[in-house]
């Protein structure tokens, strides 16, 4: 599914469900020792799928730890994002020299349980998505797009980005099937924009968004 939704430069890896060739190397294990066998099942696949994409770019097999925020820890020249739900595992990766940041996210393509709505989304956000047609769930997209702007953020600031700092407006592709739908979105922030390598403060990013097989996945390529 991902692939498509990447810039050039950008390896990837994905899977549907959790193969039995995929372990973690002995680094990694204490780091879901307390955890039950879902969740480690999830964090072995999603690691071995980042051997597999950093593999692609020539990259040796590493561990990939976890930082004080749980955010995944990098070879040296690399950025990369992870991520993971039922029914779906990926991993992104790429050398800092073409691609300053990644942030991917994938959800079931399902309505959020009730509640959640009004705690992830902004006001402008929720009159917006009641205009919209009912054959996507925009709810699902607007909350996976917001975790993979998070994902491309914290490791270019370090900084927390709440669900109310970021703005999410959708473009959606004329072309697709019943069973696929696909588009860009646009991601403003609204805090104080970082300033990276002396340029000028990052005010947003771009991503793509795609529909299919039951899932919804997002992606950003700063």
């Amino acid at each position: 599914m991902i692939d498509a939704m990447l810039a050039p430069g950008v390896a990837a890896a994905e899977a549907f469900a959790d193969p039995d060739d995929l372990e973690l190397l002995p680094a990694e294990t204490s780091l879901v020792a307390r955890a039950v066998d879902k969740r480690r099942s999830e964090f072995t696949t999603a690691r071995g799928l980042a051997r597999r994409a950093l593999g692609t770019l020539g990259v040796e097999p590493v561990p990939i730890l976890r930082g004080e925020k749980g955010q995944p820890l990098w070879p040296r020249g690399v950025v990369g994002s992870l991520t993971h739900c039922d029914g779906y595992r990926a991993a992104v990766v790429a050398y800092k020299l073409q691609c300053r940041s990644v942030g991917i996210d994938a959800e079931p393509h399902g309505e959020l349980p009730d509640g959640v709505l009004d705690h992830v989304t902004l006001a402008p956000e929720r009159d917006v998505l009641a205009t919209r047609p009912g054959d996507i769930h925009w709810d699902r997209l607007l909350f996976c797009a917001k975790e993979a702007t998070y994902k491309a953020w914290f490791p270019l600031t370090e900084r927390w980005l709440g669900f109310e700092d970021a703005h999410i407006t959708f473009e959606r592709d004329a072309s697709g099937g019943d069973a696929t739908a696909a588009g860009t979105f646009h991601s403003e922030l609204l805090v104080d924009g970082a300033v990276i390598d002396g340029g000028p403060p990052l005010r947003s990013f771009d991503g793509r968004w795609r529909i299919e097989n039951g899932l919804v996945v997002t992606s950003i390529c700063l």
